[in-house]
């Protein structure tokens, strides 16, 4: 007898959970070669490490939680967040933009998670109708396929890049249309999910005038649909390691400057996650924030949420939303939050300097990539590619479509044997 067919009390949308983290399952590679005294590299996770190999902590973050009160570490979190928190996300997510989009008649809400996934989860669970599909990039982080399928979607997708030249630099404008335009004809429901700026696998940034490209197609077909709903998620989860952090911000904001209206069924939403940008990972600190021009619309959200996190986690944990609202509350201590990620932002850009310019010596074609933690290797046989790396005790992470590499984990030092080792395996 199958082992499926003796778990009677596991249900059929238990069985369908299968297989281990490719992710992790290759950063056991690398542990297990390393332990053997092999002399390997690590590109597999997405934590930021020092060159030393250690985990990169921001310093003053660190002296800030163990200077914590007790009860902040032990007491609940009002189940939609610390309110000082809430008002904290709003400005990592909107940046210096959030004054002038505010005194443009956009309201604002936010929602305390456990971490950007938590944000994720709520988007999932509240934006789009059972059965109905989530428009992603062709190249995503694998994890959004779980939180989809969890919460009984399916995905559609379009190209990472266009084919050729273009007006919008990467963005395909008309595929993104075409699917959008299928999309409305077919659901009751549109919501597209983009990781911008800094995407997961790649490290592509869209540049302002692609941005608005994208933005205007969403706006334009969601005036034509009037009765479908159409949310734009954007997952900032690496936007504070950007060279433009707040550049949706901006780009919203130019657009209603110049006239693009906001209909009523369009919803914004940023994904925050305070894991990279504040070195606290394991601390699971997030929020969704929610953009729209109607408070009461904004008020059945902030219910809707409060009640989506009430039955899925109770309350996000405190005592960060603590912590960290009252270290940006005071000028001298977000400045010095501010010097050590800037430190760790230049650790990226050195590392990824040296990649791109290793592969162009090479003839490694890789991806375009701008900012965050990864960069991508576009190739058809990933799992061979990742093999041969490894072979020469370099460990990257094969996905669909290509090859993840993750510079973020990579020392300095040896981030020429990862472009030797790619150009190898591509013969």
């Amino acid at each position: 007898m199958r082992t499926e067919e003796a778990m009677h009390y596991l249900a059929s949308h238990g069985q369908q959970k299968t297989g281990n983290d490719t992710i992790f399952s290759w950063l056991a590679r690398y542990q297990s070669a390393a332990a053997a005294g092999a002399s390997a590299v690590n590109g597999t996770i997405g934590a930021l490490l020092e060159d030393s190999g250690d985990l990169a902590i921001n310093q003053v973050v660190d002296q800030a939680l163990r200077q914590a009160p007790a009860a902040e570490f032990s007491a609940y979190a009002p189940l939609k967040g610390l309110p000082n928190f809430l008002d904290l996300a709003i400005s990592l997510a909107l940046g210096d933009s959030r004054g002038r989009l505010e005194g443009m008649g956009l309201g604002t809400i936010a929602t305390a998670t456990p971490g950007g996934s938590g944000a994720l989860y709520l988007a999932a669970s509240n934006f789009t109708e059972r059965g109905e599909a989530v428009l992603l990039r062709d190249r995503h982080w694998g994890p959004y396929s779980g939180f989809l399928g969890g919460c009984g979607l399916n995905i559609a997708t379009y190209p990472l890049l266009p084919d050729g030249d273009t007006e919008t630099p990467h963005f395909d404008r008309g595929s993104f249309e075409h699917e959008i335009e299928r999309l409305a004809r077919t659901q009751t429901t549109v919501t597209t999910w983009l990781n911008d700026p800094a995407h997961n696998p790649t490290g592509l940034s869209m540049p302002a005038e692609s941005r608005h490209a994208l933005l205007t197609s969403f706006v334009e077909s969601a005036v034509r649909n009037e009765h479908v709903g159409h949310t734009l998620l954007l997952d900032a989860a690496y936007h504070l390691y950007a060279e433009e952090p707040h550049g949706w911000a901006e780009t919203i904001a130019d657009a209603l400057d110049d006239g693009l209206p906001w209909p009523e069924n369009l919803l914004i939403c940023f994904a925050i996650s305070l894991s990279k940008s504040h070195t606290i990972y394991g601390m699971r600190t997030g929020a969704l924030v929610c953009l729209h021009p109607d408070e009461s619309s904004l008020s059945r959200l902030k219910d809707v949420m409060g009640v989506t996190g009430r039955q899925t986690w109770s309350a996000a944990p405190r005592v960060a939303q603590y912590v960290l609202s009252e270290m940006h509350s005071h000028e001298e201590g977000g400045a010095a939050w501010a010097v050590e990620r800037d430190r760790l932002a230049d650790l990226l850009n050195v590392r990824r300097t040296r990649f791109l310019q290793a592969c162009e010596d090479l003839q490694v074609q890789v991806n375009p990539s701008h900012d965050g933690f990864f960069a991508w290797y576009e190739c058809e046989d990933p799992e061979r590619i990742a093999n041969a790396c490894a072979d020469q005790h370099v460990y990257l992470v094969p996905l669909s479509g290509g090859v993840r590499i993750g510079l973020c984990a990579i020392p300095t030092e040896s981030i020429e044997r990862v472009a030797e080792a790619l150009a190898k395996a591509q013969g």
